[in-house]
């Protein structure tokens, strides 16, 4: 570990960041389903979904009982994103949902509206999973909420 460690840059401010915990609260509340949301400055694969698939596993994700959990994925300095799904939500939506959620978020990127395209694709995400995997009383958050940033 190097003694001149750089501080991690950060994308979001404070706002931001609340904006888009609100809309993994509020994608979750009506679903049984997962959602995260990773954010690092590069991509260190050629294809961002190969590397979203390598975070979404490091993370655990896969540990969902009903594997219904979604990771968004964002490279910032690279411009690069992917969502992945396990394979329950997979099942259910195929490649032709993912696509068209990496579609909608671009075209809040090229306006710069980072924080407010993660939050509006992390609850059109928490609209499908609820559709197919449906909010049940009493049951735990099987995984943290917060942002994840990488390097």
């Amino acid at each position: 570990m190097s003694l001149f460690r750089k501080k991690p840059v950060d994308y979001f401010s404070a706002q931001e960041k609340e904006t888009i915990l609100k809309a993994i609260h509020s994608a979750e509340s009506t679903s049984s389903g997962e959602v995260r949301v990773y954010i690092e400055s590069r991509c260190s694969f050629v294809d961002p979904v190969d590397r979203a698939k390598e975070v979404f596993h490091r993370l655990r994700m896969e540990a969902t009982r009903e594997r219904n959990g979604v990771l968004l994925y964002v490279a910032m300095k690279d411009r690069q994103l992917a969502v992945w799904g396990d394979t329950g939500v997979h099942e259910k939506v195929g490649d032709a949902f993912w696509s068209a959620q990496v579609k909608d978020i671009l075209q809040h990127f090229t306006q710069d509206k980072y924080a407010h395209g993660i939050a509006v694709i992390v609850q059109e995400i928490g609209q499908i999973l609820s559709r197919y995997f449906p909010h049940i009383d009493g049951a735990k958050n099987e995984l943290p909420d917060d942002i994840v940033f990488g390097k």
